[in-house]
């Protein structure tokens, strides 16, 4: 690893902008990591050509003093962004050789300030997932490994044996950060695949407010549900991305029209004065003792630094996950609807249009994408509507409603960000229920639309990662910044995976 790609997403910032090293070198170091960690499978797509064509107009542009917010940063794309006439796939056999004629809002924002696309990151198939094991493109391989543990090694064929998952969906963006494989990645997160990811790699993941980022451009999984947002290194470096990637669009009719505030200006100000709530329902069964304590840890980090802290109920709580995985299907039903191999993508010819569809859609799509499409039939079926997914929103009305009387008496909420450390590849795969328990935490907020974020915080006992989530008000992810750089500051995170795969 070269020492320019140690350096925070900040820090390379800073540097470009003083001309202590050029776009192009940065990029350079950069695509050579990204050739030494192929095992990992972060990258779907490496646009190495464009890339450099990117660097250099940036460096063209910081000669002449020149360049916006991330002008020659060199980033990583989720490939759930349109991506214009670079192949956008969501992971899916379906929309292999899809290249947009568009760009998606965020990285059109992204590449507007300057930065540099290296690649389309691997995900979970259409976002459907929380280990990304259901890409079609092969599974991501977590950087990190049990320390002392040489049973996650490269095999004799080259290829990973023994490897943990990077969680999903947005497990390329998480594995590629940890990495240093980019600066920082877009991700996206429907029910938690921003943050568990980033607990799961010892990254920083941020959810914004549902709105706060356009969606134009980002292939659907749950509309109501889905939300752009930045995976990286620091509370730092994820404050400038969001603040490049957030704005109004008006192609996006579920994209608010409110200012965007300087994320990064915030940071130093502290949590004195604050109350933190601690979701007592929160402390679930079976949670690891370690987790537990980590999150002690948390509430004592935000005491010290001048917070009250206080324990809140969300009695709710046991019913998000059930809403989640009704709600999510049957939006998936519809969206999903629309892939057929007509107009692009996969085409299994048939002489009858219908069977056509038919076997597009079978051979198409993976095994969890189709398991979540016909449970979002099901529900939204004439006999079972009334009987679950309009008893599911009214659930969910209640949830928002209690969320939003919590955080009137409350700042933020302090939770952990996932029931566990990453576990092996593999592990939960045959089991959908075991896989959708990793959303216990982090599904309540994407019901309410809320902006929640994970912050690296500490390590088990195999030396794995975990992470603590702050939950915030509508819009108000100034606050949430405030209390992540508090925790971040207080855990003193430091640590690195062991870079066994070069």
């Amino acid at each position: 690893m070269t020492d320019i790609t140690s350096l925070s997403l900040a820090e390379l910032r800073d540097a470009l902008k003083d001309k202590k090293l050029s776009s192009r070198e940065a990029t350079e170091a950069y695509l050579k990591n990204i050739e030494a960690a192929k095992p990992l499978n972060a990258f779907n797509t490496v646009t190495a050509e464009r890339a450099l064509e990117m660097a250099d107009a940036s460096d063209a542009r910081l000669a002449k003093g020149e360049g916006g917010a991330l002008e020659g940063v060199p980033l990583g794309i989720k490939d759930l962004f349109c991506t214009k006439g670079v192949e956008t796939t969501a992971s899916s056999n379906i929309l292999r050789g899809f290249k947009p004629t568009y760009e998606s809002t965020v990285s059109g924002n992204l590449f507007a300030d300057g930065a540099v696309m290296l690649g389309k990151l691997n995900l979970d198939e259409f976002a459907m997932g929380s280990s990304n094991e259901t890409s079609a493109m092969g599974p991501v391989i977590n950087p990190w490994r049990r320390s002392g543990d040489n049973a996650t090694r490269i095999g004799e064929d080259g290829k990973v044996v023994g490897g943990l998952t990077p969680g999903g969906s947005s497990g390329g963006s998480s594995t590629a950060v940890s990495a240093h494989l980019c600066a920082a990645a877009t991700a996206t997160d429907t029910g938690g695949s921003i943050r568990q990811p980033a607990s799961l790699t010892g990254t920083v993941g941020v959810k914004p407010t549902y709105g706060r980022c356009s969606r134009w451009g980002v292939v659907a999984f749950a509309s109501s549900l889905d939300q752009a947002g930045p995976i990286a290194r620091t509370v730092r470096d994820s404050a400038i991305m969001l603040k490049s990637m957030a704005g109004h669009d008006p192609k996006d009719s579920t994209s608010i029209n409110v200012p965007v505030p300087d994320y990064e200006a915030v940071l130093g100000q502290g949590v004195k004065g604050l109350k933190i709530g601690v979701p007592k329902e929160y402390r679930i069964d079976g949670m690891p003792s370690e987790i537990d304590e980590l999150w002690q840890k948390g509430i004592d980090w935000l005491k010290d630094a001048g917070a009250e802290v206080k324990e809140v109920s969300l009695p709710l709580t046991k019913y998000a996950l059930p809403v989640y995985y009704i709600v999510a299907p049957a939006e998936a039903s519809s969206n999903l609807a629309r892939y057929d191999g007509v107009k692009y993508g996969l085409r299994v010819d048939d002489s009858n249009i219908h069977r056509m569809y038919a076997k597009t859609r079978a051979a198409g799509f993976g095994e969890e994408v189709q398991r979540r499409i016909l449970i979002g039939t099901y529900v939204l079926s004439a006999g079972y509507y009334d009987a679950y997914y309009l008893k599911a929103q009214k659930v969910r009305k209640k949830i928002f409603d209690e969320m939003m009387l919590a955080l009137n008496d409350v700042d933020l909420l302090l939770t952990p960000s996932a029931p566990s450390s990453a576990f092996a590849l593999g592990e939960k795969s045959d089991d959908p229920i075991a896989m959708y328990l990793n959303d216990v935490f982090t599904v309540t907020t994407n019901l309410a639309g809320l902006p929640g974020a994970s912050v690296p915080a500490g390590l088990d006992a195999n030396g794995l990662p975990l992470g603590l989530q702050l939950i915030g008000r509508p819009f108000d992810e100034e606050t949430m910044f405030r209390g992540m750089a508090v925790l971040e500051d207080a855990a003193g995170f430091t640590a690195q995976p062991d870079h066994w795969w070069s």
